[in-house]
């Protein structure tokens, strides 16, 4: 069956049916060639070696940068999801009684950093979801004239809930506040236009939808919220000529490369340029993402004639690759892992229910193998309970 993004590209189809890419995704056989040459030629040539990947940072920038709608002087290359959020919670000019805007489901790279600001006088409000979510109207509702930062993830990583960014982008800025968004749970099945969307800061992993090395990630922001930021964390290579080694008091590189600080991950770099070639040249999250929606809704199709219950929000807008479940009187813990022992397929398995979550490789005959798998299994988690 044919898939946007090619199977002969991923090796884990030849083990697993892999459905846990909101856990980590997976490396194409593309990224694994070119980390593979990368590392022998770190091995054989040290310096000599890494050199090139350095020299190409400007390049991987810009090929991260398109990606979004951005420029290449806009993205920085970090660690991890939170370095993003921390960039701008620890950079921005606080007031005692300025506001952050966040909510209680959110996953805590995009929420620890924000809630550390309480200790600066910042009045962080974590709204509760259980009975409704972000929408623009709720934002609407909510937001005052003290808000600063409104902080969101694109995609819920607990039961795949999409916001509407551009809708809420525009809430907040007519209150007079920024836009933050987590990416991770959406971005590499799903596109977005961060000038279009109005998003004034976006920070994402590659570890997961962007099919990137875990321990990697960027970092967008706008020039009317960079024109705000502080850099709370510098280091040698945030100076205007970061080789004016005695030179310690220099400004400031003018474009986002600043926030990186010290040397950044050229490997993890270097995964993330390669994912975005592979899905680039697949059809593009245009092509992937309507993938994974008939996918997951398939999916829950099944369930619900399965009799399970399926705690995801889906409809137009909201539905997006991620799916959680739970079957009546079993042990989503031990179905889990019987799905993974005995079926091969692997899934996200906790107390609170199955998560599932397809990319553009997968198919519709793996839904029907999950399906039937859970069938079959479901009494034997069930008798154990």
């Amino acid at each position: 069956m044919s898939t946007p993004l090619p199977r002969d590209e991923f090796a884990v189809t030849e083990r697993y049916v892999y459905l846990n890419h909101a856990a980590v995704g997976v490396l194409p056989r593309s990224s694994v060639t070119a980390i593979e040459t990368f590392v022998r030629e770190h091995g054989e040539g040290g310096v000599m070696g890494t050199r090139r990947y350095e020299a190409r940072m400007p390049e991987f920038r810009e090929r991260i940068a398109r990606f979004i709608g951005a420029d290449g002087s806009d993205i920085a290359v970090l660690r991890n999801t939170g370095d993003g959020a921390n960039a701008v919670a620890l950079g921005m000019d606080w007031r005692a009684g300025d506001e952050v805007i966040l909510c209680d489901n959110e996953f805590p790279a995009n929420a620890v950093a924000w809630i550390a600001l309480r200790r600066r006088g910042v009045n962080v409000r974590v709204l509760p979801t259980h009975a409704e979510r972000l929408t623009p109207d709720v934002l609407q509702r909510e937001i005052t004239p003290r808000t600063r930062v409104v902080a969101v993830s694109w995609v819920s990583y607990a039961d795949g809930y999409r916001h509407d960014l551009a809708a809420l982008a525009g809430v907040a800025h007519r209150a007079g506040a920024f836009l933050c968004v987590d990416a991770m749970q959406a971005l590499g099945a799903f596109g977005l236009d961060v000038a279009a969307d109005g998003i004034d800061a976006l920070y994402c992993g590659a570890a997961k939808w962007m099919l990137g090395l875990q321990g990697v990630a960027f970092f967008y922001a706008g020039e009317s919220l960079t024109e705000r930021l502080a850099l709370a964390a510098p280091g040698w290579r945030s100076m205007q000529d970061m080789w004016d080694f005695p030179r310690f008091e220099q400004p400031y590189a003018a474009d986002a490369s600043r926030f990186e600080g010290g040397t950044p991950n050229f490997l993890g770099a270097l995964s993330l340029a390669t994912s975005i070639d592979l899905i680039e040249r697949s059809g593009g999250t245009a092509a992937i993402g309507p993938h994974v929606l008939a996918l997951t809704d398939a999916l829950c199709k099944g369930l619900e004639r399965a009799g399970a219950r399926v705690a995801s929000v889906r409809g137009p807008g909201v539905s997006s690759g991620i799916v959680s479940f739970a079957m009546p009187g079993c042990d989503s813990v031990e179905l889990g892992r019987v799905l993974q022992e005995r079926a091969g397929i692997v899934t996200t398995h906790r107390a609170s229910g199955i998560r599932i979550a397809p990319h553009g490789y997968n198919t519709f005959d793996e839904i029907e193998r999950l399906l039937s798998a859970v069938a079959q299994y479901a009494p034997v988690a069930a008798a154990k309970r």
